[in-house]
């Protein structure tokens, strides 16, 4: 018997210049699937980095936004979390999910001049 995987790719923003606060891409509806890989082309310019934040949803409406934590004698600090790019490349982020829709948002830090991200994601079922 073998299992089959499912997946679908969607556009969520074409390359274009960044700006200096964040933009949000097109909202993606998963479908029910229970992986996010965000395929990221970006191109550094005259940036310092980009920046990339991902939030999920399971209304479409109420956003929360990824995070971590550290832990430092015994107290769990938790914080937003965001994906810094400091280098021209194709970086991919693999995330498990069970949430309804996912927004990614987009920022240049620096010169905007000659710099470029696409997004695009993966949700699928394995």
């Amino acid at each position: 018997m073998t299992n089959q995987i499912q997946h679908q790719l969607y556009p969520v923003r074409t390359a274009a210049i960044l700006t200096n606060s964040y933009v949000a891409g097109t909202v993606v509806k998963t479908n029910g699937a229970n992986q996010l890989t965000v395929l990221i082309a970006f191109t550094i310019g005259s940036l310092t980095t980009g920046e990339v934040k991902i939030e999920f949803s399971n209304d479409g409406s109420t956003y929360y936004q990824e995070s971590f934590s550290t832990v430092s004698a015994g107290v769990d600090t938790v914080t937003l979390e965001s994906h810094k790019m400091a280098a021209t490349g194709n970086y991919r982020l693999a995330l498990p999910i069970i949430d309804n829709y996912v927004k990614i948002s987009a920022i240049g830090n620096g010169t905007l001049t000659s710099s470029s991200m696409a997004i695009d994601v993966v949700v699928g079922v394995v």
